[in-house]
């Protein structure tokens, strides 16, 4: 990143990255304010920690991620929640039923939206955050179909005052059973 692009105010790049790294709390130069988060600013931009993180990571008694990443990051006042599906602990879904002896399954869009949602309850608890403290869902849908029902459901929890919402369609989720896979970020601030 070229130090000499001047941003805001005259400041360089760099300048504004340390500035922004200070403000959320940082060990900068030596000097440490806020929660005890240390971090490199210019890999603090891109998110990619250097040490010691203030934040929950992955949250006992919910399905441990397919890979290394958490379920909940915090950067200042916000928590990032991965996308997150109806897998329990024992990595059984919720909303699959088999049908028959052949393995046909019955899928019901409406079970597995309340277990993704009651997860990111939880994920979100670990935190001391609730669903009142989301401000932006990514939905992804593997069939548009399933739109309706996990629309009804939706709107048990989230109302027109609740967080903006993306939904999209995707080829497919890591389990071909799944149907459904939501992502939120909330505000949350840190005292």
């Amino acid at each position: 990143m070229p130090e000499t692009v001047r941003g805001n105010a005259g400041r360089t790049v760099r300048e504004r990255l340390f500035a922004a790294a200070y403000h959320l709390g940082a060990r900068v130069d030596g000097a440490q304010r806020g929660g005890g988060l240390w971090m490199d600013p210019i890999r603090a931009a891109s998110g990619a920690m250097t040490a010691e993180s203030t934040t929950p990571g992955v949250v006992a008694g919910k399905a441990r991620p397919r890979g290394k990443f958490p379920h909940i990051r915090r950067a200042g006042d916000f928590l990032f929640v991965s996308g997150t599906s109806s897998r329990r602990p024992d990595n059984s879904l919720v909303g699959v039923a088999a049908v028959d002896e052949m393995g046909t399954n019955r899928f019901d869009i409406r079970e597995q939206t309340r277990a993704v949602i009651d997860n990111i309850r939880d994920v979100l608890a670990s935190a001391g955050a609730d669903l009142g403290d989301v401000v932006s869902v990514n939905t992804y849908l593997v069939d548009m179909g399933d739109f309706a029902g996990y629309n009804e459901v939706y709107g048990e929890h989230f109302g027109y005052d609740g967080p903006t919402r993306t939904t999209v369609a995707v080829h497919q989720l890591p389990d071909p059973r799944l149907r459904i896979e939501m992502q939120v970020v909330a505000y949350k601030p840190v005292r």
